[in-house]
């Protein structure tokens, strides 16, 4: 890694726990293929007899079975989850060796391959010489056996190590301390093996790469050197080039990612008493707006765009911020969750009625001539790449219907998407051109708007909301294709009806996020008008829309919350580079990079 990092060489496939090493400082490496494999990879799961009177939080003091001793399911991804929640107490290599730790956390175990002298009580429900070999009857697959037997009460595997015929007889411990049987493994592991990858610098283009590897008709077979595994696993089928938004973090995924840095460092120091909650602010003014609203409990992070706010909270460089249904659908995608949503009727706000939601509308100019049908090569507003109202929506509805230019901040700079942006109005030096962030005057919903308004677009997608007063704007709609239809009459004309905006987190962060702004709003008398943070001064939607009335809490799933009707129409339109990679690793990669 150290040849790479300077130039010497370029790169190295490695496994997930180099992967982790590789992305840390001193390397600054990142992975940029991933093997693809039929297999399905391992999935380290705790397993326990059915009868069995005990959740994860009650291991201290049972006995354990492990398949082996350092591997993925039986040892790195348990007791690293395990040491990460702190239910195993261990301070870090400083503190005492780890394998002590885990020694005085269980009453008994089984672990292959640990040093059988040094740790006796590691190899004492063993059934053999407690080697990494076949002289151990609970090695590899036989810790099964191991549980089974009656040996241990807990056994950490890969879930394909538990026979068919036997599943109905065990269930899964989960780490939110409920139980699952067996077949819902994909709902209930400890953390996820990552398939091996190749690291390059963080500059590195993985085309020449691919092309160069490609050329070779048996690069994942190792019969030949009479080896196994040499450069790339012999199981693998194929490779995956990687978005350069990758790192080590976003390949790995939290989980497995933290199990690795608690191997190493520790458990994670517990939360203070007085911690503050640090929303990710997008763009200046909003960083502005959030250190001006000076609330003690309160830290402002300030992002580049949203994608990187998300990246934050998943890293938990920040906690939480608000944002649309498309992007909630993106969040989740992350392991994100919607906590607080947003209300823009006092009526539900006094009584917890219905959720909110609202319409998505084409506006056009009055007497424009504009209509549904005449759309293709005219000029578009957008309230930004990937928005609900101003490109999932309706990108899911026109299809093959063109623009010949637009506004849609976070789009390419150099595409016709970004023609129309103006920036922040500056007349040189100006690096706010269709940036998704306030400094675009035509980001975001009244940006959209002031876009029609001032005559650059021909029609702007926006949501209902916005205040349409003037009669010189009318709606257009696939229901009157040929026409166009007073602005008032959103509820027939318009293009869908979506969730309102939410404020997404980490599940670790729910309850901390809650009360912060259920107390932010109780402080506030009641959702005064005068309260700020549902105001912009100067600008327009900072931190939160301007129509929110109140924050509700949301306790649905994010399926439920979203509706699978909406989130159908989400994965027919188009995504960004973070989001392809996004979908590629967290879904594609579920199904076709197995380790």
């Amino acid at each position: 890694m150290t040849s790479i990092k300077t130039g010497d060489a370029d790169a190295i496939t490695v496994d997930g726990e180099h992967v982790y090493q590789a992305g840390l400082l001193n390397y600054g490496l990142r992975p940029i293929i991933a093997e693809k494999h039929k297999k399905e990879c391992c999935y380290a799961v705790a397993v326990v007899k059915s009868d069995a009177n005990f959740n994860i939080n009650d291991l201290q003091g049972k006995s354990s079975c492990h398949c082996v001793y350092q591997s993925p399911g039986g040892w790195n991804i348990p007791i690293g989850r395990l040491v990460a929640q702190n239910k195993i107490p261990w301070d870090g290599p400083d503190d005492m060796p780890l394998e002590k730790a885990v020694s005085q956390f269980f009453s008994s175990s089984c672990i292959p391959g640990i040093s059988k002298a040094l740790y006796p009580n590691l190899c004492q429900a063993c059934q053999g010489d407690c080697s990494r070999s076949q002289n151990e009857k609970s090695y590899g697959d036989g810790a099964f056996q191991c549980l089974k037997n009656g040996h241990g009460q807990v056994a950490f595997v890969c879930q394909d190590a538990i026979p068919l015929s036997e599943r109905q007889n065990y269930q899964l411990l989960c780490m939110d301390g409920s139980r699952k049987n067996v077949e819902n493994y994909k709902d209930c592991y400890l953390a996820k093996e990552p398939a091996r990858a190749v690291i390059g610098r963080m500059d590195a283009d993985s085309q020449p790469i691919i092309k160069a590897l490609s050329q070779d008709p048996d690069l994942f077979s190792s019969d030949a050197f009479g080896g196994k595994d040499l450069m790339f696993s012999d199981s693998a089928s194929g490779l995956v080039e990687l978005s350069k938004s990758t790192d080590s973090f976003l390949y790995l995924k939290e989980d497995y990612y933290e199990a690795i840095r608690a191997l190493r460092a520790g458990n994670t120091p517990a939360p203070s008493q007085d911690r503050k909650i640090e929303w990710c602010t997008v763009g200046h003014a909003e960083q502005q707006k959030c250190d001006n609203l000076q609330i003690p409990s309160l830290e402002c992070r300030r992002a580049s765009s949203v994608e990187e706010c998300i990246k934050k909270i998943m890293r938990k460089e920040a906690d939480a911020l608000a944002v649309d249904g498309g992007q909630v659908y993106i969040a989740g995608k992350c392991g994100l969750v919607p906590v607080m949503v947003e209300q823009n009727d006092q009526q539900n706000c006094e009584t917890g009625g219905e959720a909110a939601s609202y319409y998505v509308v084409a506006v056009v100019r009055k007497g424009s001539g504009v209509t549904w049908n005449s759309l293709q090569g005219r000029k578009s507003c957008h309230t930004g790449l990937n928005r609900n109202a101003g490109w999932k929506v309706p990108d899911s509805a026109i299809c093959d219907n063109f623009f010949s230019k637009g506004c849609a901040p976070g789009a390419d700079p150099q595409s016709n998407m970004c023609e129309l942006c103006k920036g922040s109005g500056k007349a040189v030096g100006d690096e706010s051109k269709c940036k998704a962030s306030s400094g675009e005057i035509y980001y975001g919903y009244d940006g959209a708007f002031r876009c029609l308004a001032e005559k650059t677009g021909e029609v702007a997608f926006i949501k209902h909301t916005i205040d349409l007063k003037s009669g010189d704007f009318e709606l257009i709609c696939p229901e009157s294709p040929d026409t166009s239809v007073k602005h008032s009459d959103f509820e027939n004309c318009n293009l869908a009806k979506v969730p309102a905006h939410a404020v997404i987190t980490r599940e670790d962060a729910r309850n901390d996020v809650v009360n912060f702004l259920k107390q932010a709003q109780v402080s506030s008398l009641q959702f005064s008008v005068d309260f700020p943070l549902f105001k912009s001064e100067g600008e327009r939607n900072l931190l939160f829309s301007d129509s929110t009335k109140c924050l509700q809490e949301n306790t649905q799933p994010l399926k439920e919350f979203l509706t699978q009707k909406y989130i159908d129409m989400i994965e027919r339109t188009y995504v960004t580079d973070f989001q392809q990679y996004l979908m590629n690793s967290r879904s594609k990669q579920m199904d076709l990079v197995k380790c």
